[in-house]
């Protein structure tokens, strides 16, 4: 039978007690389905549940087969090797037994002689190649990441659960991954922000704080999907206020007409027309009837409130971000950065970067590619001056700030407000808060801890204090902006970005990211085949 999840009722909660969602009805089935929704609201909870780590807080889970999952960090064991992720270092050691002629004769009756063969093949799938005793704290991020989904998939689960697994993935390991998944024979479920990988999905599973929507189809028909519900949602938001409008109208127009009868027959009572009895009885009706139609509208104005509220609440979670932010001043023909002939890195004997020449001139937005471990990182340390040139010259006639993969410019231990502060101390309390409340930290967010933030929080925090300033620097310099980040962040951050006039140096692997952001230039960093330890700067149009 194929595989098959099904969530009843579900209701997901934070192992303090805190409730993500409720009332969660889904089915999962042998097909690729992308699961995203803003950070915070349980996409890596809902896979822990379904793989059997967290306990099912209210509802029901069916599973019909087995799963594996592909956890978004994981700690090594000291002296764990690639064969020990893979379950196989018994398998392999009776191989070399029987290799020596010592293995017994039940170990040879029952040796895998593919075992090797398959694992290689498993590798070679996610483009990795290297010995099966090679020790994983010896592998890059990227190489880990594709070694840990090889083991996954050789243990050949009827449904993967893959969070987040193109994070410090170069083009070539999402381009593996990519391919894994096209040819994935079982179900798959895939907490992802990169929007190619979610193109290759068969459906897209939405989780907000209103709870999960299924959309058949990849990204775009969901961001297809996605616009039409906004555009629904504003509609019914434009009828909510007009009918609450028309209730008010009403309500003043009963209160108005009531008021007039009442003075036509308080002035016939005063002129004595009227028995005093017969008056008294029409202002008792004329209190009931006041009485009953106040409670009509009190009803109908609660309802319509509700709707209100409702679309309002669509609207929040639909509607695609803006920001306006201060210009830098940088002159359009202006020198921001230039090396020339610059050659440098941590070995004198053989500098990770020989002969680079490069420049940026005004507000050019310009991509730093190439694979995993080729120098990208070490030429931003060159660029803001935590790495000296070996030979060449090299100058920055800008003001620059740099976004690290660990926003080092961040104080963790005091809150956003305080890191904004401190990062523009010219800037007064009203226009500070204004300034975060662009990037979304209105009124309490302001307040939060930067060390307590996700990882897309971070990032959007340190963009905030960077750019939200009465003057932004006029060259930012990003490392890897994209992991960890959610779809919702993502778009944050790159309107943030599409409004920044400076000059721009992005080092990136997500092409859908960098063409948001308006990528005019790309450099791409290749290995020399002169030597493994020199690299090269190609100047490119794309990649």
């Amino acid at each position: 039978m194929p595989a098959t999840i099904s969530l009843s009722a579900l209701s997901l909660s934070t192992p303090d007690g805190r409730i993500l969602s409720t009332d969660l009805d889904l089915t999962f089935g042998c097909e690729r389905t992308g699961l995203v929704g803003r950070n915070g609201v349980g996409k890596t909870t809902l896979l822990r549940v379904l793989a059997g780590d967290l306990p099912v807080a209210a509802g029901k889970v069916a599973v019909g087969g087995s799963v594996g999952l592909l956890r978004q960090a994981v700690q090594h064991r000291p002296g764990e090797t690639i064969a020990d992720l893979f379950g196989v270092r018994a398998g392999l050691a009776v191989l070399r037994r029987a290799e020596a002629g010592t293995a017994s004769v039940d170990e040879l009756a029952d040796a895998d002689w593919t075992l090797e063969e398959r694992v290689a093949t498993a590798l070679v799938a996610v483009g990795v190649e290297a010995p099966l005793d090679t020790p994983i704290a010896g592998l890059s991020g990227g190489q880990a990441t594709r070694v840990r989904l090889a083991a996954l998939t050789f243990a050949s689960p009827d449904v993967l659960l893959l969070d987040e697994p193109t994070n410090n993935l170069d083009r070539e390991g999402r381009q593996a991954m990519i391919a894994l998944l096209a040819g994935w024979k079982g179900g798959a479920i895939v907490v992802s922000h990169d929007r190619e990988l979610l193109e290759a999905m068969d459906a897209i599973v939405e989780l907000t704080s209103l709870g999960a929507t299924r959309y058949g189809g990849n990204w775009s028909h969901f961001r297809r999907e996605k616009a039409i519900a906004l555009e629904a949602a504003k509609h019914d938001l434009a009828d909510a206020e007009k009918q609450i409008a028309e209730i008010d109208r009403g309500a003043q127009r009963s209160v108005e007409t009531k008021a007039r009868k009442d003075r036509r027959g308080r002035g016939a009572a005063a002129k004595g027309g009227m028995p005093r009895i017969i008056a008294g009885l029409r202002k008792d009706r004329s209190e009931d009837s006041g009485g009953v139609d106040a409670r009509i509208t009190a009803r109908r104005r609660e309802r319509a409130f509700g709707a209100l509220s409702e679309a309002r609440e669509r609207i929040e979670i639909l509607q695609p971000f803006a920001v306006t932010l201060a210009p830098t001043g940088l002159a359009s023909r202006k020198e921001v950065l230039k090396l020339d002939d610059v050659s440098a890195g941590y070995d004198a004997a053989e500098p990770l970067l020989q002969n680079v020449s490069l420049s940026i001139v005004g507000p050019e937005r310009v991509a730093l590619t190439g694979p995993n471990g080729v120098g990208k990182t070490t030429l931003l340390k060159l660029l803001v001056g935590d790495l000296r040139p070996r030979s060449g010259r090299m100058w920055i006639t800008a003001d620059v700030a740099m976004l690290d993969q660990t926003l080092g410019l961040l104080n963790p231990e005091t809150s956003i407000l305080e890191n904004f502060r401190c990062i523009n101390p010219e800037v007064d309390a009203n226009a500070c808060r204004a300034s975060l409340a662009r990037f979304t930290f209105r009124a309490g967010a302001a307040e939060q801890i930067v060390g307590t933030l996700s990882g897309g929080e971070m990032l959007r925090a340190g963009l905030a204090c960077v750019l939200g300033g009465p003057r932004p620097p006029s060259l930012l310099i990003l490392d890897e902006p994209t992991n960890h980040l959610d779809v919702a962040s993502l778009e944050t951050i790159e309107a943030g970005l599409r409004a920044y006039d400076g000059a721009l140096l992005v080092v990136s692997h997500d092409d859908a990211f960098l063409d948001a952001i308006g990528i005019t230039r790309r450099w791409r960093l290749r290995r020399s085949e002169r030597s493994y330890g020199v690299h090269a700067l190609i100047e490119a149009g794309g990649e």
